[in-house]
């Protein structure tokens, strides 16, 4: 841990990416939910790990427990009881402001309904952490143009969210994901709103930002196809956790 809260991991390099070593490890991880009289145990002892350099998979329906799960991994949740460390680091009972920076330098979020600012244009989407973050608007502008690069949106940069198509506004979402450039992004059903044909690309595309980006991906879907693309894939049933395929 630094001074100010927040645990910095190892200086990323790209030869290292293969060896899988532990980013995400979750142990026994249990998040109940009251419910009247009663209770719900949406994860129920969750045990995995995310390695780094990884695509991993968390398939499993509606109300299965996998964006619990993703919420929890992410810290915007905290376990009822269980364990989450990045990058050996405890951080399922970290303060809230350890969280937040942690969040804000190391983890990007890309959700299925997007989460744009719709008035903004595509180039403003992405831009808005740096401008948060307050980087040089030199800096800012080559670090947003490289990546709606690319994401093949360079020629939509000016257009409003609310004028691209679903496809399109994902990829701004995953590009903005990437502004800060995080260790690990966590992706919650990202083409749960896209047809076959532009899930697929959006996929394929996760696979092309760890190669170009040097992150680690975790995500959620219902979605059988990504385990022709995933490294590994976990089915999550009723809060259970299968063994790794």
């Amino acid at each position: 841990m630094t001074a100010r809260g927040l645990y910095m991991p190892p200086e990323r390099r790209p030869e290292a990416e293969a060896s899988a070593e532990p980013m995400v490890e979750t142990v026994d991880l249990v998040r109940e939910f009251a419910v009247g009289s009663g209770t719900i145990r949406a994860v129920d002892g969750v045990s995995m790990r995310v390695g780094r350099g990884e695509l991993v998979a968390v398939v499993g329906r509606s109300g299965s427990g996998k964006t619990t799960l993703l919420n929890l991994i992410g810290g915007l949740d905290q376990p009822t009881s269980g364990q989450v460390f990045f990058y050996e680091q405890e951080i399922s009972r970290m303060p809230d402001g350890a969280l937040t920076r942690l969040r804000r330098h190391q983890i990007g979020f890309v959700f299925q309904s997007f989460a744009l600012m719709p008035i903004l244009s595509a180039y403003e989407n992405v831009e808005l952490p740096l401008r948060i973050a307050g980087m040089p608007g030199r800096q800012r502008a080559e670090r947003v143009a490289a990546l709606l690069e690319m994401v093949g949106l360079t020629k939509r940069a000016k257009h409003r969210a609310f004028e691209l198509s679903g496809g399109e506004q994902q990829r701004v979402a995953i590009a903005r994901a990437l502004v800060n450039r995080p260790a690990l992004i966590l992706a919650d059903e990202p083409t749960g709103e896209l047809d076959s044909h532009t899930g697929l690309a959006i996929m394929r595309l996760f696979r092309r930002v760890i190669e170009t980006e040097s992150v680690t991906v975790c995500l959620t879907t219902h979605d059988p196809i990504i385990m022709e693309i995933a490294d590994i894939t976990h089915e999550i049933i009723d809060g259970h956790l299968s063994r790794p395929q």
